[in-house]
């Protein structure tokens, strides 16, 4: 390193120098990160090269395997992925490619009888974590008042509208999960994201909890539906004890998404406090469900499977606060 009047020189590894093809004259480009490190390209542009992976698919392989063969590379970050039969896909096999395709936002690229091409056009660069997060919480939020409405009215149509908005939020969840997997290994995106590597476990998390949350409205959901096809009715007793509970743990968890972002510490203290109110709550519909009149297996398990989806939401929002504890504690940098 050598001074000059308003900067520094710094000499490059002349092995790093022919790596890159580098020559003098040419044009490198830095960028600085958030833990005030530099990053230096050697252009004056950093190229991304695609990432492509190839997969053999057995004859006889489960559907479940190939969807989790898909996912496993989509959240790493590969552009483009090529899947291979041993000889040709089934049926159930092409309709398992396509429904999780259509989940993750990928494109059918090529097909025929032995292969199918994915890909994905996403440009994590371009995307805003804090926006995506957020739009995914409105929706599940949506999803769980609309829920508790639905259980409240025996409102069997708001029930559906609600099981059907369970692939928006997955949507959003495979997205988020890969954009903050290739932020911790990419050191340049997690600069244009403004996170670091903790930022990345923080949001991760986050996003988990969220994604947990619209599952359990849609299981309320289609209990909701079931009972309606069974003609079995939930007590008005225990079904106002449900409405309130479950009102009052949603009301938790936006409050907890809220924290999250503003690291309020007093604020999300009180959400972890107030989970004991949710537990009150739950063992007095345990009483009146095990000790009043219906007696119906379907009837009751639905009750208790509806109760521990309540309880679910709550622990999702305490869990949420306590992360925002954590983080605004964190050491800057």
């Amino acid at each position: 390193m050598s001074l000059g009047r308003s900067s520094m020189v710094i000499s490059l590894p002349k092995n790093w120098m022919q790596l890159n093809e580098l020559k003098k004259g040419d044009v490198v480009s830095y960028a600085i990160q958030r833990d005030r490190s530099l990053v230096v390209y050697p252009c004056a542009e950093k190229k991304v090269t695609p990432k492509e992976l190839t997969l053999r698919i057995g004859e006889n392989e489960d559907e479940t395997l190939i969807t989790q063969k898909i996912i496993g590379p989509f959240l790493n970050g590969y552009s483009g992925v090529t899947l291979i039969s041993d000889k040709i896909f089934s049926i159930p096999q092409r309709k398992a490619i396509r429904n999780i395709a259509g989940r993750l936002y990928m494109r059918i690229m090529e097909s025929n009888s032995q292969g199918v091409y994915l890909q994905t056009l996403t440009d994590e660069s371009k995307a805003s974590l804090e926006q995506a997060i957020q739009r995914m919480h409105l929706i599940s939020h949506s999803m769980c008042e609309d829920a508790f409405m639905s259980l409240k009215n025996r409102d069997v149509a708001l029930a559906k509208a609600v099981f059907s908005l369970d692939d928006d939020v997955d949507h959003f969840c495979f997205f988020l999960l890969r954009l903050l997997r290739n932020a911790a290994q990419d050191a340049a995106l997690a600069n244009e994201l403004r996170i670091d590597p903790l930022d990345c476990m923080d949001h991760q998390t986050l996003v988990y909890r969220i994604e947990h949350t619209a599952d359990y409205a849609t299981d309320i959901a289609r209990h909701i539906i079931m009972l309606d096809a069974s003609q079995q009715k939930i007590p008005d007793d225990v079904m106002e004890l449900m409405f309130t509970a479950g009102t009052e743990a949603v009301d938790l968890y936006v409050k907890a998404v809220n924290a999250f972002f503003s690291k309020d510490v007093p604020f999300s203290v009180e959400i972890m406090k107030k989970q004991h109110r949710i537990e009150k709550l739950d063992q007095e519909i345990a009483s009146k469900a095990f000790t009043g009149k219906q007696k119906n297996a379907e009837l009751v398990c639905a009750i208790c499977s509806i109760r521990d989806n309540i309880k679910r939401i709550a622990d999702c929002a305490a869990n949420i606060a306590e992360i925002a504890v954590n983080r605004a504690f964190k050491v800057a940098t």
